[in-house]
């Protein structure tokens, strides 16, 4: 006869090990944090040691953790697959996915080869658009959101961040070398594109000078003009690639391109970035495949 702790200590377990956090698992299971503690207690007395290192922050797996976290977490999701067998509901299930405009076309579309793969009969409805869309109204049943901050009154998870790089076509370059100097920059065509208006830490060329001219107060003030201006980012990341000059850019969108070396970084000195949330609504009853994509994004970062 199998001696199993109590189901709810485990599924606590599961959800706090994958968020790695007690709040946003007490929201996904609809119970205080206080309970998710109390049920973490209860299956550590029952493994005789501690799962989740507490302190110092951030939470994070012991060695015992580790090592139940991937067997449970598979376990889950078979037993959830069987009663879906079962149930005769196998056939289709679809998943809306609302995400930025780049987003989805540069990060997520090309990775969707690997998400049919993995999941065939989930389907991926994607919502590429700019437009903030309601959750609560069932316009979507997940967005990825891209922001300075985690957004409130979700369930909300932070998947990554980005790093804004000055970057351009190798053959643009002097030698071929990324510059060394900020100075050099002034030499080269520079492209810009519009950004939100009320970001007041927006990674634009002016900051990008302010930072260079921390490190060399000679720059001249004239450096920050840009040779080309576009609206929409995704016309300056095609002037980019066409190698009409340099632009500020995620290394996230455009990290295709530099990894395969069609454009490299101009230079070295960055700018942070913003995070990437998923964000669902607690009581969604898609919850089960929110939390199927939301572990395949991270596993393909």
């Amino acid at each position: 006869m199998r001696k199993l702790p109590p189901l709810n200590a485990l599924r606590a377990f599961e959800s706090v090990a994958r968020h790695l956090s007690f709040r946003l698992a007490a929201a996904e299971l609809g119970v205080t944090p206080t309970a998710i503690s109390h049920q973490i207690r209860l299956l550590e007395d029952i493994c005789g040691q501690s799962l989740f290192f507490r302190r110092p922050r951030p939470l994070r797996l012991t060695a015992a953790g580790e090592l139940l976290f991937p067997i449970l977490r598979d376990g889950l999701d078979t037993f959830a697959t069987a009663l879906a067998n079962v149930s005769g509901i196998t056939s289709s299930e679809t998943l809306r996915v609302t995400t930025p405009n780049a987003f989805a076309s540069r990060w997520l579309v090309p990775r969707l080869p690997k998400w049919r793969e993995t999941q065939p009969r989930i389907a991926l409805e994607v919502i590429g658009t700019d437009r903030t869309l309601n959750l609560a109204s069932g316009e979507a049943d997940v967005a990825i959101r891209y922001g300075r901050r985690m957004p409130s009154g979700y369930v909300a998870q932070e998947l990554f961040r980005d790093t804004y790089v000055p970057v351009c076509r190798r053959d643009l370059l002097p030698d071929r070398r990324s510059l060394t100097e900020p100075a050099e920059m002034c030499r080269l065509p520079r492209i810009h594109y519009d950004w939100m208006k009320t970001d007041a830490e927006i990674p634009t060329w002016r900051r990008w000078w302010k930072a260079a001219r921390e490190l060399d107060p000679s720059l001249p003030r004239d450096a920050e003009t840009c040779q080309l201006s576009f609206r929409e980012e995704s016309h300056a990341i095609a002037a980019v690639l066409a190698g009409q000059g340099v632009a500020i850019c995620s290394d996230v969108i455009l990290a295709p391109e530099l990894d395969r070396g069609e454009l490299v970084k101009a230079h070295e000195l960055s700018l942070p970035g913003l995070g990437y949330y998923l964000l669902y609504l607690p009581e969604h009853p898609q919850k089960r495949l929110i939390m199927v994509f939301a572990d395949w994004v991270r596993s393909v970062v």
